[in-house]
Protein backbone atom coordinates (compact mmCIF):
# COMPACT_ATOMS: atom_id res chain seq x y z
CA UNK A 1 0.00 0.00 0.00
CA UNK A 2 1.45 3.38 -1.00
CA UNK A 3 1.93 5.88 1.78
CA UNK A 4 1.52 9.50 0.67
CA UNK A 5 4.36 11.65 1.92
CA UNK A 6 1.97 14.57 2.37
CA UNK A 7 0.08 12.72 5.11
CA UNK A 8 0.96 14.01 8.61
CA UNK A 9 3.15 11.70 10.63
CA UNK A 10 5.35 10.11 7.96
CA UNK A 11 8.47 12.13 8.62
CA UNK A 12 7.66 12.39 12.31
CA UNK A 13 7.40 8.60 12.56
CA UNK A 14 10.80 8.22 10.96
CA UNK A 15 12.30 10.77 13.36
CA UNK A 16 10.85 8.90 16.32
CA UNK A 17 12.30 5.60 15.11
CA UNK A 18 15.72 7.18 14.59
CA UNK A 19 15.58 8.66 18.08
CA UNK A 20 14.70 5.24 19.58
CA UNK A 21 17.60 3.64 17.66
CA UNK A 22 15.60 0.46 17.29
CA UNK A 23 17.15 -1.07 14.16
CA UNK A 24 14.48 -3.74 13.83
CA UNK A 25 11.63 -1.20 13.81
CA UNK A 26 13.55 1.06 11.43
CA UNK A 27 14.13 -1.87 9.09
CA UNK A 28 10.46 -2.89 9.14
CA UNK A 29 9.36 0.71 8.59
CA UNK A 30 11.67 1.25 5.61
CA UNK A 31 10.92 -2.10 4.00
CA UNK A 32 7.19 -1.32 4.20
CA UNK A 33 7.49 1.84 2.07
CA UNK A 34 7.53 2.31 -1.68
CA UNK A 35 10.97 2.72 -3.22
CA UNK A 36 10.14 6.25 -4.38
CA UNK A 37 8.93 7.16 -0.87
CA UNK A 38 12.23 6.03 0.63
CA UNK A 39 14.12 8.11 -1.95
CA UNK A 40 12.07 11.17 -0.98
CA UNK A 41 12.77 10.42 2.67
CA UNK A 42 16.49 10.46 1.91
CA UNK A 43 16.12 13.79 0.15
CA UNK A 44 14.40 15.18 3.25
CA UNK A 45 17.00 13.75 5.65
CA UNK A 46 20.32 13.64 3.75
CA UNK A 47 22.23 13.13 7.00
CA UNK A 48 20.60 9.69 7.33
CA UNK A 49 21.17 8.51 3.73
CA UNK A 50 23.73 5.84 4.58
CA UNK A 51 21.80 4.75 7.65
CA UNK A 52 18.62 4.28 5.63
CA UNK A 53 20.41 2.14 3.03
CA UNK A 54 22.18 0.10 5.73
CA UNK A 55 18.90 -0.70 7.50
CA UNK A 56 16.96 -1.92 4.47
CA UNK A 57 16.77 -5.38 2.98
CA UNK A 58 19.64 -5.49 0.49
CA UNK A 59 17.48 -6.03 -2.62
CA UNK A 60 15.34 -3.03 -1.67
CA UNK A 61 18.42 -0.98 -0.78
CA UNK A 62 19.79 -1.66 -4.26
CA UNK A 63 16.48 -0.60 -5.84
CA UNK A 64 16.59 2.70 -3.94
CA UNK A 65 20.29 3.29 -4.58
CA UNK A 66 20.03 3.02 -8.36
CA UNK A 67 17.39 5.78 -8.63
CA UNK A 68 19.39 8.31 -6.58
CA UNK A 69 21.52 11.12 -7.99
CA UNK A 70 25.20 10.30 -8.46
CA UNK A 71 26.14 12.79 -5.71
CA UNK A 72 23.92 10.95 -3.22
CA UNK A 73 25.31 7.59 -4.32
CA UNK A 74 28.88 8.80 -3.74
CA UNK A 75 28.03 10.12 -0.26
CA UNK A 76 26.38 6.84 0.71
CA UNK A 77 29.28 4.67 -0.44
CA UNK A 78 31.72 6.90 1.46
CA UNK A 79 29.82 6.41 4.71
CA UNK A 80 28.88 2.73 4.44
CA UNK A 81 31.16 0.08 5.98
CA UNK A 82 33.14 -1.91 3.41
CA UNK A 83 31.12 -5.07 4.03
CA UNK A 84 27.82 -3.27 3.40
CA UNK A 85 29.23 -1.52 0.33
CA UNK A 86 30.32 -4.88 -1.08
CA UNK A 87 26.88 -6.34 -0.42
CA UNK A 88 25.18 -3.37 -2.09
CA UNK A 89 27.42 -3.33 -5.18
CA UNK A 90 27.08 -7.07 -5.70
CA UNK A 91 23.30 -6.75 -5.48
CA UNK A 92 23.06 -3.93 -8.04
CA UNK A 93 22.24 -4.92 -11.63
CA UNK A 94 25.40 -4.90 -13.74
CA UNK A 95 24.32 -1.93 -15.88
CA UNK A 96 23.39 0.24 -12.88
CA UNK A 97 26.62 -0.70 -11.13
CA UNK A 98 28.59 0.31 -14.23
CA UNK A 99 26.72 3.64 -14.46
CA UNK A 100 27.76 4.40 -10.89
CA UNK A 101 31.39 3.29 -11.19
CA UNK A 102 32.09 5.20 -14.42
CA UNK A 103 31.37 8.47 -12.58
CA UNK A 104 34.12 7.81 -10.01
CA UNK A 105 37.88 8.52 -10.10
CA UNK A 106 39.97 5.59 -11.33
CA UNK A 107 41.48 4.99 -7.88
CA UNK A 108 38.02 4.67 -6.34
CA UNK A 109 36.91 2.31 -9.12
CA UNK A 110 39.87 0.02 -8.42
CA UNK A 111 39.08 -0.10 -4.70
CA UNK A 112 35.38 -0.83 -5.21
CA UNK A 113 35.90 -3.47 -7.90
CA UNK A 114 37.97 -5.42 -5.37
CA UNK A 115 34.81 -5.75 -3.27
CA UNK A 116 32.89 -7.52 -6.03
CA UNK A 117 32.44 -11.25 -6.30
CA UNK A 118 34.60 -12.82 -9.05
CA UNK A 119 31.78 -13.23 -11.55
CA UNK A 120 30.37 -9.74 -10.91
CA UNK A 121 33.89 -8.28 -11.17
CA UNK A 122 34.38 -9.94 -14.55
CA UNK A 123 31.08 -8.59 -15.85
CA UNK A 124 31.74 -5.08 -14.55
CA UNK A 125 35.22 -4.88 -16.04
CA UNK A 126 33.81 -6.07 -19.34
CA UNK A 127 31.13 -3.35 -19.38
CA UNK A 128 33.59 -0.63 -18.33
CA UNK A 129 35.76 -1.62 -21.28
CA UNK A 130 33.21 -0.34 -23.79
CA UNK A 131 33.38 3.27 -25.07
CA UNK A 132 31.63 6.03 -23.14
CA UNK A 133 28.02 6.61 -24.22
CA UNK A 134 27.93 3.26 -26.02
CA UNK A 135 25.20 0.65 -25.65
CA UNK A 136 27.81 -1.65 -24.10
CA UNK A 137 27.88 0.56 -21.00
CA UNK A 138 24.11 0.17 -20.59
CA UNK A 139 23.54 -3.51 -21.23
CA UNK A 140 23.05 -6.17 -18.60
CA UNK A 141 24.07 -9.82 -19.03
CA UNK A 142 21.09 -10.93 -16.94
CA UNK A 143 18.57 -12.30 -19.41
CA UNK A 144 16.85 -15.57 -20.28
CA UNK A 145 17.85 -17.36 -23.49
CA UNK A 146 16.56 -20.53 -25.13
CA UNK A 147 17.21 -22.61 -28.24
CA UNK A 148 15.19 -23.37 -31.35
CA UNK A 149 14.73 -27.02 -30.41
CA UNK A 150 13.25 -26.21 -26.98
CA UNK A 151 9.58 -26.90 -26.45
CA UNK A 152 7.27 -24.43 -24.71
CA UNK A 153 7.32 -26.67 -21.62
CA UNK A 154 11.12 -26.56 -21.56
CA UNK A 155 11.03 -22.78 -21.95
CA UNK A 156 8.94 -22.44 -18.81
CA UNK A 157 11.36 -24.66 -16.94
CA UNK A 158 14.22 -22.40 -18.07
CA UNK A 159 12.33 -19.29 -16.96
CA UNK A 160 11.67 -20.79 -13.50
CA UNK A 161 15.34 -21.69 -13.17
CA UNK A 162 16.96 -18.49 -14.41
CA UNK A 163 14.21 -15.87 -14.51
CA UNK A 164 14.65 -14.70 -10.92
CA UNK A 165 18.03 -13.12 -11.66
CA UNK A 166 17.02 -11.77 -15.05
CA UNK A 167 16.50 -8.06 -15.69
CA UNK A 168 13.19 -8.90 -17.38
CA UNK A 169 11.31 -11.98 -18.54
CA UNK A 170 8.89 -10.05 -20.74
CA UNK A 171 11.07 -11.04 -23.68
CA UNK A 172 12.97 -14.32 -24.15
CA UNK A 173 15.92 -14.55 -26.54
CA UNK A 174 16.50 -17.38 -29.00
CA UNK A 175 20.11 -18.27 -29.85
CA UNK A 176 21.91 -21.06 -31.68
CA UNK A 177 24.59 -23.34 -30.29
CA UNK A 178 27.28 -20.76 -31.08
CA UNK A 179 25.49 -18.03 -29.13
CA UNK A 180 24.32 -16.10 -32.19
CA UNK A 181 21.03 -14.28 -31.86
CA UNK A 182 18.23 -15.79 -33.95
CA UNK A 183 15.12 -14.08 -32.64
CA UNK A 184 13.35 -12.75 -29.59
CA UNK A 185 9.94 -13.88 -28.42
CA UNK A 186 7.50 -12.21 -26.07
CA UNK A 187 6.41 -14.13 -23.01
CA UNK A 188 2.78 -13.66 -24.09
CA UNK A 189 3.42 -15.70 -27.23
CA UNK A 190 5.01 -18.46 -25.17
CA UNK A 191 2.10 -18.54 -22.72
CA UNK A 192 -0.46 -18.78 -25.51
CA UNK A 193 1.40 -21.55 -27.38
CA UNK A 194 0.72 -25.25 -26.88
CA UNK A 195 3.10 -26.93 -24.36
CA UNK A 196 4.45 -29.41 -26.91
CA UNK A 197 5.22 -26.78 -29.59
CA UNK A 198 8.86 -26.16 -30.46
CA UNK A 199 10.21 -22.61 -30.43
CA UNK A 200 11.07 -22.71 -34.13
CA UNK A 201 7.31 -22.99 -34.71
CA UNK A 202 6.54 -19.93 -32.58
CA UNK A 203 9.13 -17.33 -33.63
CA UNK A 204 8.40 -14.83 -36.42
CA UNK A 205 11.98 -13.84 -37.39
CA UNK A 206 11.36 -10.09 -36.91
CA UNK A 207 14.13 -9.46 -34.41
CA UNK A 208 15.49 -5.96 -33.78
CA UNK A 209 18.89 -5.71 -32.11
CA UNK A 210 21.53 -3.16 -31.12
CA UNK A 211 25.25 -3.36 -31.69
CA UNK A 212 27.36 -3.14 -28.55
CA UNK A 213 29.20 -0.11 -29.97
CA UNK A 214 26.05 1.81 -31.00
CA UNK A 215 25.60 5.27 -29.53
CA UNK A 216 23.15 5.44 -26.64
CA UNK A 217 21.19 8.22 -28.33
CA UNK A 218 20.76 5.98 -31.40
CA UNK A 219 19.55 3.18 -29.12
CA UNK A 220 16.94 5.51 -27.65
CA UNK A 221 15.57 6.19 -31.11
CA UNK A 222 15.45 2.45 -31.92
CA UNK A 223 13.40 1.86 -28.76
CA UNK A 224 11.03 4.64 -29.71
CA UNK A 225 10.52 3.44 -33.29
CA UNK A 226 9.99 -0.22 -32.34
CA UNK A 227 7.94 0.18 -29.15
CA UNK A 228 10.01 -2.34 -27.17
CA UNK A 229 10.56 -2.80 -23.43
CA UNK A 230 13.92 -4.49 -24.04
CA UNK A 231 16.30 -5.01 -26.94
CA UNK A 232 19.11 -7.55 -27.41
CA UNK A 233 22.72 -6.35 -27.77
CA UNK A 234 25.07 -8.20 -30.11
CA UNK A 235 28.68 -7.86 -31.25
CA UNK A 236 29.88 -7.59 -34.84
CA UNK A 237 29.49 -11.37 -35.23
CA UNK A 238 25.86 -11.31 -34.02
CA UNK A 239 26.79 -13.00 -30.73
CA UNK A 240 24.24 -12.12 -28.04
CA UNK A 241 26.08 -10.24 -25.26
CA UNK A 242 23.26 -8.77 -23.20
CA UNK A 243 20.10 -6.73 -23.24
CA UNK A 244 19.13 -3.10 -22.72
CA UNK A 245 15.81 -2.31 -21.04
CA UNK A 246 13.48 0.66 -21.36
CA UNK A 247 14.32 2.02 -17.89
CA UNK A 248 17.91 2.51 -19.03
CA UNK A 249 16.66 4.39 -22.07
CA UNK A 250 14.60 6.71 -19.90
CA UNK A 251 17.76 7.67 -17.99
CA UNK A 252 19.62 8.19 -21.26
CA UNK A 253 16.83 10.39 -22.63
CA UNK A 254 16.88 12.47 -19.44
CA UNK A 255 20.66 12.89 -19.58
CA UNK A 256 20.61 13.77 -23.28
CA UNK A 257 17.87 16.34 -22.66
CA UNK A 258 19.85 17.93 -19.83
CA UNK A 259 23.02 18.05 -21.93
CA UNK A 260 21.21 19.57 -24.92
CA UNK A 261 19.55 22.21 -22.74
CA UNK A 262 22.90 23.20 -21.24
CA UNK A 263 24.61 23.35 -24.63
CA UNK A 264 21.75 25.38 -26.09
CA UNK A 265 22.27 27.84 -23.25
CA UNK A 266 25.87 28.36 -24.35
CA UNK A 267 27.78 26.14 -21.89
CA UNK A 268 29.46 22.77 -21.99
CA UNK A 269 27.44 19.86 -20.58
CA UNK A 270 27.93 19.73 -16.78
CA UNK A 271 27.44 15.93 -16.53
CA UNK A 272 26.61 16.27 -12.83
CA UNK A 273 24.09 18.18 -10.67
CA UNK A 274 24.60 21.94 -10.68
CA UNK A 275 24.94 22.24 -6.90
CA UNK A 276 27.45 19.38 -6.73
CA UNK A 277 29.85 20.46 -9.46
CA UNK A 278 33.03 22.10 -8.06
CA UNK A 279 33.07 25.88 -8.46
CA UNK A 280 36.18 26.10 -10.65
CA UNK A 281 34.95 23.23 -12.83
CA UNK A 282 31.69 25.15 -13.32
CA UNK A 283 33.69 28.24 -14.32
CA UNK A 284 35.68 26.12 -16.76
CA UNK A 285 32.49 24.77 -18.34
CA UNK A 286 31.07 28.27 -18.81
CA UNK A 287 34.16 30.33 -19.58
CA UNK A 288 35.05 28.65 -22.87
CA UNK A 289 31.86 29.59 -24.67
CA UNK A 290 31.80 33.07 -23.11
CA UNK A 291 35.32 33.74 -24.43
CA UNK A 292 34.35 32.49 -27.91
CA UNK A 293 31.22 34.65 -27.89
CA UNK A 294 33.20 37.63 -26.58
CA UNK A 295 35.69 37.43 -29.44
CA UNK A 296 32.81 36.98 -31.85
CA UNK A 297 31.14 40.12 -30.53
CA UNK A 298 34.39 41.98 -31.19
CA UNK A 299 33.51 41.57 -34.85
CA UNK A 300 30.38 43.58 -34.10
CA UNK A 301 32.53 46.40 -32.80
CA UNK A 302 34.67 46.12 -35.94
CA UNK A 303 31.57 46.37 -38.11
CA UNK A 304 30.36 49.41 -36.16
CA UNK A 305 33.76 51.06 -36.66
CA UNK A 306 33.67 50.31 -40.37
CA UNK A 307 30.35 52.14 -40.69
CA UNK A 308 31.35 55.00 -38.37
CA UNK A 309 31.22 57.53 -41.23
CA UNK A 310 27.63 56.59 -42.02
CA UNK A 311 26.73 56.85 -38.34
CA UNK A 312 28.30 60.30 -38.07
CA UNK A 313 26.36 61.51 -41.10
CA UNK A 314 23.04 60.00 -40.01
CA UNK A 315 23.11 59.68 -36.24
CA UNK A 316 19.48 58.57 -36.32
CA UNK A 317 20.62 55.19 -37.66
CA UNK A 318 22.35 54.37 -34.37
CA UNK A 319 19.01 54.51 -32.54
CA UNK A 320 17.83 51.39 -34.35
CA UNK A 321 21.03 49.31 -34.09
CA UNK A 322 19.89 47.43 -30.92
CA UNK A 323 16.47 46.79 -32.49
CA UNK A 324 17.96 45.38 -35.69
CA UNK A 325 20.53 43.22 -33.89
CA UNK A 326 18.09 41.81 -31.33
CA UNK A 327 15.45 41.00 -33.97
CA UNK A 328 17.94 39.02 -36.04
CA UNK A 329 19.36 37.27 -32.98
CA UNK A 330 15.91 36.40 -31.66
CA UNK A 331 14.75 34.94 -34.98
CA UNK A 332 17.98 32.92 -35.24
CA UNK A 333 17.62 31.62 -31.69
CA UNK A 334 14.03 30.58 -32.38
CA UNK A 335 15.00 28.69 -35.52
CA UNK A 336 18.01 26.95 -33.98
CA UNK A 337 16.01 25.85 -30.93
CA UNK A 338 13.20 24.44 -33.09
CA UNK A 339 15.56 22.55 -35.41
CA UNK A 340 17.75 21.16 -32.60
CA UNK A 341 14.66 19.87 -30.81
CA UNK A 342 13.24 18.42 -34.03
CA UNK A 343 16.53 16.65 -34.78
CA UNK A 344 16.69 15.29 -31.22
CA UNK A 345 13.37 13.48 -31.66
CA UNK A 346 14.14 12.48 -35.28
CA UNK A 347 11.48 14.74 -36.79
CA UNK A 348 14.19 16.32 -38.96
CA UNK A 349 17.24 14.64 -40.51
CA UNK A 350 20.17 15.87 -42.62
CA UNK A 351 18.30 14.74 -45.74
CA UNK A 352 15.53 17.25 -44.93
CA UNK A 353 17.84 20.27 -45.26
CA UNK A 354 16.17 21.66 -48.37
CA UNK A 355 12.67 21.31 -46.93
CA UNK A 356 13.84 23.09 -43.80
CA UNK A 357 15.58 25.85 -45.76
CA UNK A 358 12.57 26.43 -48.01
CA UNK A 359 10.27 26.58 -45.00
CA UNK A 360 12.56 29.00 -43.15
CA UNK A 361 12.93 31.27 -46.19
CA UNK A 362 9.15 31.83 -46.24
CA UNK A 363 9.05 32.02 -42.45
CA UNK A 364 11.85 34.59 -42.38
CA UNK A 365 10.23 36.77 -45.04
CA UNK A 366 6.84 36.61 -43.32
CA UNK A 367 8.15 37.26 -39.80
CA UNK A 368 10.49 39.99 -41.08
CA UNK A 369 7.59 41.65 -42.92
CA UNK A 370 5.49 41.63 -39.77
CA UNK A 371 8.25 43.29 -37.78
CA UNK A 372 9.01 45.63 -40.70
CA UNK A 373 5.42 46.88 -40.80
CA UNK A 374 5.42 47.38 -37.04
CA UNK A 375 8.73 49.26 -37.30
CA UNK A 376 7.43 51.55 -40.05
CA UNK A 377 4.24 52.28 -38.08
CA UNK A 378 6.34 53.06 -35.01
CA UNK A 379 8.41 55.62 -36.97
CA UNK A 380 5.26 57.16 -38.50
CA UNK A 381 3.61 57.56 -35.08
CA UNK A 382 6.76 59.05 -33.59
CA UNK A 383 7.04 61.48 -36.52
CA UNK A 384 3.49 62.67 -35.95
CA UNK A 385 4.22 63.23 -32.28
CA UNK A 386 7.38 65.13 -33.24
CA UNK A 387 5.42 67.23 -35.75
CA UNK A 388 3.02 68.31 -33.00
CA UNK A 389 5.88 69.14 -30.67
CA UNK A 390 5.12 66.37 -28.19
CA UNK A 391 8.68 64.97 -28.44
CA UNK A 392 11.94 66.06 -30.07
CA UNK A 393 12.12 65.74 -33.85
CA UNK A 394 14.71 63.09 -34.76
CA UNK A 395 13.65 61.91 -38.20
CA UNK A 396 13.02 65.16 -40.01
CA UNK A 397 11.61 65.37 -43.51
CA UNK A 398 13.13 62.04 -44.54
CA UNK A 399 11.19 59.94 -42.07
CA UNK A 400 9.60 57.84 -44.85
CA UNK A 401 13.00 56.78 -46.21
CA UNK A 402 14.17 56.00 -42.68
CA UNK A 403 11.00 53.92 -42.20
CA UNK A 404 11.70 51.98 -45.39
CA UNK A 405 15.29 51.45 -44.27
CA UNK A 406 14.20 49.96 -40.95
CA UNK A 407 11.44 47.86 -42.54
CA UNK A 408 13.56 46.28 -45.25
CA UNK A 409 16.49 45.84 -42.86
CA UNK A 410 14.25 43.89 -40.52
CA UNK A 411 13.10 41.66 -43.38
CA UNK A 412 16.68 40.95 -44.39
CA UNK A 413 18.04 40.44 -40.87
CA UNK A 414 15.18 38.21 -39.73
CA UNK A 415 15.43 36.16 -42.94
CA UNK A 416 19.17 35.73 -42.43
CA UNK A 417 18.65 34.87 -38.75
CA UNK A 418 16.14 32.11 -39.50
CA UNK A 419 18.37 30.65 -42.22
CA UNK A 420 21.49 30.70 -40.04
CA UNK A 421 19.65 29.31 -37.02
CA UNK A 422 18.03 26.48 -38.98
CA UNK A 423 20.97 25.46 -41.17
CA UNK A 424 23.78 25.57 -38.60
CA UNK A 425 22.53 22.55 -36.56
CA UNK A 426 22.16 20.53 -39.77
CA UNK A 427 25.67 21.48 -40.92
CA UNK A 428 27.13 20.50 -37.54
CA UNK A 429 25.29 17.17 -37.66
CA UNK A 430 26.67 16.56 -41.15
CA UNK A 431 30.19 17.23 -39.84
CA UNK A 432 29.68 14.77 -36.99
CA UNK A 433 29.34 17.39 -34.26
CA UNK A 434 26.53 17.82 -31.74
CA UNK A 435 23.78 20.06 -33.23
CA UNK A 436 23.11 21.43 -29.74
CA UNK A 437 26.49 23.15 -29.93
CA UNK A 438 24.85 25.65 -32.30
CA UNK A 439 23.42 27.29 -29.21
CA UNK A 440 21.08 30.24 -29.19
CA UNK A 441 23.81 32.64 -27.93
CA UNK A 442 26.18 31.49 -30.69
CA UNK A 443 23.58 32.01 -33.42
CA UNK A 444 22.61 35.39 -31.95
CA UNK A 445 26.24 36.52 -31.98
CA UNK A 446 26.70 35.37 -35.56
CA UNK A 447 23.59 37.22 -36.68
CA UNK A 448 24.61 40.37 -34.78
CA UNK A 449 27.66 40.86 -36.98
CA UNK A 450 26.00 40.07 -40.29
CA UNK A 451 22.88 41.98 -39.25
CA UNK A 452 24.85 45.20 -39.03
CA UNK A 453 26.20 44.68 -42.54
CA UNK A 454 22.67 44.10 -43.85
CA UNK A 455 21.34 47.13 -41.96
CA UNK A 456 23.93 49.60 -43.23
CA UNK A 457 23.79 48.19 -46.75
CA UNK A 458 20.03 48.79 -46.86
CA UNK A 459 20.52 52.24 -45.32
CA UNK A 460 23.07 53.13 -47.99
CA UNK A 461 20.60 52.03 -50.68
CA UNK A 462 17.71 54.17 -49.41
CA UNK A 463 19.58 57.14 -47.95
CA UNK A 464 22.44 57.60 -50.43
CA UNK A 465 22.50 61.23 -51.52
CA UNK A 466 19.95 62.15 -48.83
CA UNK A 467 21.50 61.53 -45.41
CA UNK A 468 24.55 59.52 -46.51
Amino acid sequence: MSLELEQPGFFEQFEQLIAKEDKLEIREFLNDQNISDVADLMNEYPEYEAQIIANMAIHRAASVFKILDIAQQKDIVKELPSAKTAELLNELPADDRTDFLEELPKAAIRDLIKLLEPEERKITLSLLGYPDDSVGRLMTPDYVYIYLHNTVTEVFETIRKHGKNSETIDVIYVIDEDGQLIDDIRIRDVILASPEKRIDEVIDGRVVSLNVNDDQEHASQVFKMNNRVALPVVDDNNILLGIVTIDDMLWVANEEFSEDMQKMGGTEALNEPYLDIPFFKLIQKRAGWLIILFFSEMLTATAMAYFSDELSKALVLSIFVPLIMSSGGNSGSQASTLIIQAMAVSEVTIADWWRVMRREIFSGITLGSILGVIGFIRIAIWHQLMTHGVIQDLYGEHWVLIGFTISFSLIGVVLWGTLAGSMLPIVLKKLGADPAASSAPFVATLVDVTGLIIYFSVAFFFLKGVLL
